[in-house]
């Protein structure tokens, strides 16, 4: 029997891919069910099972603001940290959050910040040049420590309440997060507004300000159904690292409008389809957003899960 999807690369693409798996995080944080700490670490090892070598295991911000990831420390402790090719990352809002993250055990941690005025005001409370400045002092003692940083930027490519984001924006706040020593970069397109060509546009404007390609990775929301067609253009600008989400999980709590993550399944089938190796095996991690689904009481929204895995009639309630 014929294996699907068939590899038919494409000349000019990036010569490798890296996944980078935030279903645990930023899936599970936007999701109305609270999923208890064991199936969380269980959901994590599955992932790891199926190939996924890079899992952002949770977040460290306050249990009133984001009370779906309260258990963090109880998440993080119960991983194995030191497992060879293997890198659990977690968000840290400020230096409260890094004391925790670290006291887990945290290797790899990610600080956030807005592209734009109204979000940070509305998600951080604060401006955009204050959400930097609370994550100076969490990147110089996270780097000081020798831990790796990442910098998630949101609303790259639209806003809510702003509307249309200004590419040299998006380029601004790259840069000064460069300046702080940050190292690598997600820029997240909050809302699922983005299209193809604004992803080049986008892309170009962070070059100019300085900071190459292959420090840059891309996260896209599928709110308008663009989310893989944003991932090509990207392959075709040189970006080797894209963000996903195990079945779609996700959104953001803070943007109303937002619906899932990029499902990791989808993407996968598009980079295998394209001839890239991910070391991922897909109906395997099918499976894992099928029986994560069962325990949230609903089913997957990745498409490539509900072709592998059949309809979702038996989905039980959450428990």
């Amino acid at each position: 029997m014929t294996e699907f999807p068939s590899p038919y690369p494409m000349a000019g693409l990036p010569d490798r891919v890296d996944i980078y798996e935030v279903g645990p995080r930023d899936g599970l944080q936007a999701e109305p069910v609270l999923v208890d700490p064991a199936t969380k670490i269980e959901f994590i090892r599955r992932l790891a099972g199926c190939g996924l070598r890079t899992i952002e295991a949770t977040s460290f911000v306050s249990p009133k603001r984001v009370p779906q990831l309260a258990d963090a420390d109880q998440v993080l402790t119960a991983l194995d940290l030191a497992e060879p090719g293997l890198r659990y990352p977690v968000l840290v809002p400020n230096e409260r959050g890094l004391d925790r993250a670290v006291a887990a055990g945290a290797r790899d941690v990610a600080v956030f910040v807005s592209a734009t005025e109204r979000f940070a005001a509305e998600n951080l409370g604060t401006t955009r040049a204050g959400a930097i400045e609370l994550a100076a002092p969490v990147v110089r003692r996270a780097l000081a420590d020798g831990l790796g940083v990442r910098g998630y930027v949101s609303m790259c490519f639209g806003d809510p309440w702003e509307g249309s984001v200004e590419p040299g924006a998006v380029a601004d706040v790259v840069a000064r997060l460069a300046e702080l020593g940050v190292q690598r970069f997600s820029l997240g397109d909050t809302i699922g507004v983005g299209t193809a060509g604004q992803v080049a546009a986008v892309l170009a404007a962070v070059d100019r300000a300085g900071v190459g390609r292959d420090r840059i990775a891309l996260h896209f929301h599928d709110t308008y159904g663009q989310a893989l067609a944003n991932v090509v253009a990207g392959l075709a600008e040189g970006i080797t690292e894209f963000d996903a989400s195990a079945g779609g999980l996700g959104g953001c709590p803070f943007a109303k409008s937002a619906t899932g993550n990029l499902a990791t399944e989808d993407l996968v089938w598009l980079l295998h389809g394209l001839g890239y190796r991910t070391g991922v095996d897909l109906p395997a991690l099918a499976q894992v957003s099928r029986w994560l689904g069962e325990r949230m009481g609903r089913a997957p929204v990745s498409r490539v899960v509900a072709a592998l895995t059949g309809p979702a009639e038996n989905t039980r309630a959450a428990r």
